[in-house]
């Protein structure tokens, strides 16, 4: 029968007695064996009686209730299984509505498409309304050439560019009359030649002479 050790460190022999085992001490020197008396049991080696029903109780923090692990757990695994509903519920929605929304931007882009097609382009102007604009243009310089003429009348000094204003009274005026309107800018009813025609290029005519001198 091997020699055993108990927690306390005796050694009980195979003859029945029990013996402290000699041990070495940190200088070096040996300690030697000693005898224990029979009968005698260390605090370590006194077995503590453990009552089951109250070390369950006293552990019961640590390992929970019985059965309330499993039903936690189906709880969790149940609030997992909605909220992931819930998420594909809304995921759907949301795919629902983005697709009717779809649905009804294509109809209304059809129905501006419609409009956009029979409405006229910003770009395509009429050549009439271009006609009027231009001839506009043309009444306002040959009024401004006309107020310098008026001044130089009247006796004031004009710089080079004003008097080429005035000289240019009588191309205005033919510009004017090949659009079909008359030195004010109006649309000329009939065919005719404005009556100021001549005397104007006369005017720009006489001008030019007067700077040629």
């Amino acid at each position: 029968m091997a020699d055993k050790v108990t927690k306390s460190g005796i050694k009980k022999l195979s003859n029945g007695k029990s013996v402290i085992p000699s041990s070495t001490r940190p200088d070096g020197s040996v300690r030697k064996e000693i005898r224990v008396k029979p009968g005698y049991k260390p605090p370590e080696d006194v077995e503590v009686y453990k009552n089951r029903i109250a070390e369950a109780w006293k552990n019961r923090g640590e390992r929970g209730v019985p059965g309330a692990e499993s039903a936690g757990s189906d709880h969790a695994a149940d609030l997992k299984q909605s909220a992931a509903a819930a998420k594909n519920a809304k995921r759907r929605e949301a795919r629902k509505k983005a697709a009717a929304g779809g649905k009804e931007d294509g109809a209304e882009n059809a129905m501006n498409g419609d409009k956009t097609a029979d409405a006229p382009k910003p770009g395509a102007v009429e050549p009439e309304a271009e006609t009027a604009k231009e001839a506009k243009k043309l009444a306002k310089k040959l009024r401004q050439a006309r107020e310098l003429k008026d001044k130089k009348d009247e006796g004031a000094a004009l710089l080079p560019e004003q008097f080429a204003k005035v000289i240019k009274m009588s191309e205005l005026i033919r510009q004017l009359d090949a659009l079909g309107f008359d030195t004010d800018g109006e649309k000329k009813v009939d065919g005719d030649k404005d009556p100021g025609l001549k005397a104007n290029e006369e005017e720009s005519t006489k001008e030019r002479g007067k700077i040629a001198g």
